[in-house]
């Protein structure tokens, strides 16, 4: 990979901050561009950085941080900028905690155990655009999604329509509403609507919910 892909890193423990830094900037092609303590502060990191034309990428997001959690702020980076890719580094796999990321939007969820080698392959599988989570706390999703998928059935399940899928598939590729409309030639707001019926049909709350499950039922 060639491009340098640059990173925020957003954890309150100093010493697991400095760890993840060295590990990451020993190997080619990734760049940590940035640090934040607390979940407040990861935000007006990010926010800066966009500014400054430094990216960031990537943001590596612990859970538990002062001030303001790693969900919350990844709910209001993901809000804020559609084009936000946050992988959660946590040291928790519960359901709630999974079902939360992937809700607020994030795109990646690591256990702060996993290999060095796992953590850089999955910073460059989410770079490119893809969803990434651990098969274990996946397993725990799924069943999760089972459950709510149960309880959603009673209602008549709508089929995707062809153009649909074809927005479906570029946000799995990390695309925008804007790149979106620009590929296809539609206004932004005909993407737009596009969008939110795709995430009704699915019964899914955000782009990477709905790319997941679309993955999942094989609709990708």
């Amino acid at each position: 990979m060639t491009d340098t892909i640059r990173i925020l890193l957003c954890e309150d423990q100093t010493l697991m901050r400095q760890g993840l830094r060295t590990i990451l900037e020993l190997e080619q092609g990734l760049q940590v561009v940035g640090e934040a303590a607390d979940g407040e502060e990861a935000v007006s990191q990010y926010n800066t950085l966009r500014d400054q034309g430094l990216g960031p990428d990537i943001v590596l997001m612990d859970v538990q941080m002062p001030r303001m959690s790693g969900v919350q702020a990844t709910a209001v980076l993901t809000t804020s900028d559609a084009g936000a890719r946050v992988i959660i580094l946590t040291t928790f796999d519960y359901e709630d905690y999974v079902y939360d990321a992937i809700k607020a939007g994030a795109m990646g969820y690591l256990l702060k155990d996993v290999p060095a080698d796992e953590l850089v392959a999955t910073i460059r599988q989410v770079y490119a655009g893809e969803a990434s989570i651990q098969p274990k706390i996946a397993n725990k999703l799924l069943m999760d999604f089972g459950r709510k998928g149960r309880a959603s059935n009673t209602k008549q399940q709508e089929e995707l329509s062809p153009r649909e899928i074809e927005i479906l598939k570029l946000l799995a590729e990390g695309a925008s509403n804007r790149r979106i409309a620009e590929k296809l030639v539609l206004a932004e707001g005909t993407v737009k609507n596009h969008v939110s019926n795709i995430l009704s049909k699915l019964h899914t709350e955000n782009r990477t919910q709905a790319v997941y499950l679309a993955r999942q039922r094989k609709l990708l």
